[in-house]
């Protein structure tokens, strides 16, 4: 019998892209002609990423377009920061559409060393479901890793039309887990959207923080929790 349900975020928790951003973005743009230094577009992005809106559309619709024009937006951004001015829309576009696609592909991405080991002592006892703020592409990249399986549901802001930490996407993993009446636990290295909308919407919180946490601190807090309750039913 299950004892929980535990739900993963995806990039920073299971994944990580292989290269820096700073450094794949400098890459492509040489590839379309724009000459730009990685530390520039490294901090543009870390800049961007902070100021963009999140991601949110009206209840009980999705991203028509999966995220794209957000995705569309911030690339535009970090390019105009690190240049100083604006890309030509005739060099934005091929540009915007590598990087999207590069994303998708599971050789962008490595997954953490303590993953699968995790994955595979937690699947024995608890079900699974990823809880991410990424869009459509997530899905291919875990499959490609050999992670999907692993999960009952991938629930994605971009189909449920919030980001974390927004009510409606833990409600939604909840629903969809069947969780109501179990433990439930979030994973993630995002304080605001993992850790204070796991407790904002009654999930136990796991915050990841490598290297000085990693994913076997959630075996040994589940593994604890498992123990009390054990015991208080004695």
């Amino acid at each position: 019998m299950s004892h929980s349900v535990i739900s993963f975020d995806a990039a920073g928790t299971l994944i990580q892209v292989c290269e820096p951003v700073g450094q794949t973005y400098a890459a492509f743009a040489r590839e379309h002609g724009v000459h730009v230094e990685e530390a520039a577009l490294k901090q543009a992005f870390r800049n961007v990423w902070g100021s963009l809106p999140a991601k949110e559309w009206p209840e009980g619709q999705c991203a028509a377009d999966d995220d794209r024009s957000w995705w569309h937006e911030l690339v535009n951004q970090v390019f105009t920061e690190a240049l100083r001015v604006p890309l030509p829309e005739a060099t934005l576009e091929p540009l915007f559409e590598a990087l999207y696609m590069h994303f998708s592909l599971p050789e962008a991405w490595s997954v953490y060393e303590d993953v699968k080991p995790v994955l595979d002592k937690l699947a024995q006892d608890h079900r699974l479901c990823v809880l991410s703020n990424f869009d459509r592409r997530l899905r291919g990249v875990l499959k490609g890793h050999g992670l999907d399986g692993y999960f009952d549901h991938i629930i994605l802001s971009s189909e449920v039309g919030v980001s974390k930490p927004h009510p409606r996407i833990f409600d939604t993993a909840k629903r969809l887990m069947n969780a109501a009446e179990v433990t439930r636990w979030h994973v993630g290295d995002d304080e605001r959207c993992d850790i204070q909308g796991a407790v904002a919407n009654g999930w136990k919180p796991v915050w990841i923080s490598r290297p000085e946490r990693d994913l076997w601190d959630l075996v040994e807090k589940v593994h604890l929790e498992a123990n009390s309750s054990l015991h208080m039913s004695q």
